[in-house]
């Protein structure tokens, strides 16, 4: 995390803000409703809460412009396996982590929590696959031009596997779009999210075809970035295309909704458009007018050196609070009612919660940080 000349603290601030932002967004209290912000839109529209996660898909794709400089001495052979190790890794802790804490009390004792109900995609497994085609699609396809139609491709498909497979009456509803077809038939109930109240997930097979585009923007963009420098003509051509995504996303929702839950693609460009903008931004503040001299960089890029094992704590962790009873209530729920809502009853509480929440993650990003800890697959 060294500042050398080669090293851009805005994308290292701006991973590090995706972070702290999706711990706080997926931490928000109980015992009122959420702090409106940190809800997702309900399924078409948008939110602020909306943008974490391609944020996050983004900044993966700013980090591999970096990484796959690498892949310049190594064969493919060795590319193709450290990609595939890599997805296989992620993919993998992102499943045991929805299988945690492995083991079920009932009045006959403990069990082996059951493979049969756990759910099979989600947050990391989504990651890993996107990292896994991007790059993949990336490495082997040399011409920007390809990626840019086959990146095109899969935002058209898309739309039209939705139309033509779908229900015709409501092909974009949450149990009639052809995904949820998709993931019942090849997945079954049992391994799909319930939070909806219904089995339906919002990471599920289908829509991680649009999701591969972030990836592949971002790390256009981080490669951009590095060609062009920390000047102003590199933020002039990145706040210009993110504005035209921005606007052909407002105009494609006319015909194809904006919905995070779904992945449309013109959620693709909302939110790819969005992050260029944002990137815009923070090279402007930290790397051209320095406005870093306070260290408030520091906050976030704590977090930003280990995203992963970060993230993997912020929802075991939470895991453990639901699990530790205080009476009939969890310790998760009892610290709401007796603390945070009591200092500041409905949404500001639940707010509070989620940052001091945020803030408990962060202290551990520190303390791997101070002992020069960095995990990475």
């Amino acid at each position: 995390m060294e500042q050398s000349p080669n090293r851009f603290l805005s994308l290292d601030v701006f991973r590090g803000m995706t972070i702290v932002f999706m711990i706080i967004v997926n931490t928000a209290g109980s015992g009122a409703a959420p702090f409106a912000p940190l809800e997702h839109a309900k399924w078409f529209g948008f939110t602020p809460t909306d943008l974490v996660f391609p944020s996050f898909l983004f900044a993966v794709g700013n980090a591999m412009s970096f990484a796959m400089k690498k892949f310049d001495s190594l064969g493919t052979g060795a590319v193709v396996f450290r990609i595939f190790k890599r997805a296989a890794i992620i993919f993998l802790l992102g499943y045991l982590m929805y299988w945690f804490p492995f083991v079920l009390h009932d009045a006959t004792g403990y069990h082996l929590a059951p493979i049969s109900t756990t759910r099979i995609f989600g947050v990391l497994q989504r990651i890993a696959l996107c990292y896994l085609f991007a790059s993949l699609i990336i490495y082997f396809i040399k011409s920007k031009t390809a990626v840019v139609v086959i990146s095109i491709a899969m935002l058209l498909g898309y739309w039209f596997i939705l139309l033509i497979f779908g229900d015709h009456s409501d092909p974009y509803g949450m149990l009639t779009n052809f995904g949820t077809t998709l993931d019942k038939n090849l997945l079954g109930d049992a391994h799909l999210y319930h939070g909806e109240g219904v089995a339906f997930d919002p990471e599920g097979i289908l829509s991680t075809l649009p999701a591969i585009v972030n990836v592949i923007c971002g790390y256009y963009a981080g490669k951009f970035i590095q060609e062009k420098g920390k000047g102003y003509e590199t933020i002039s051509k990145l706040m210009l295309y993110g504005f035209l995504f921005i606007f052909i996303a407002l105009c494609w929702n006319m015909t194809f909704p904006i919905a995070k839950k779904l992945w449309t693609s013109p959620f693709v460009l909302l939110t790819v458009g969005i992050d260029l903008v944002l990137i815009s931004a923070l090279i402007y503040i930290v790397e051209i007018k320095l406005w870093n001299q306070g260290n408030w960089t520091k906050f976030f890029t704590t977090v930003g050196k280990n995203p992963l094992p970060v993230y993997l704590f912020s929802e075991l962790f939470v895991v453990i609070l639901y699990m530790i009873q205080i009476g009939p209530k969890s310790f998760y729920e009892w610290i709401n009612n007796v603390f945070f809502q009591v200092v500041a009853p409905g949404a500001i509480g639940s707010l509070l919660f989620a940052i001091c929440y945020m803030l408990v993650c962060w202290t551990f990003g520190k303390i791997l940080d101070k002992n020069k800890i960095y995990i990475r697959v």
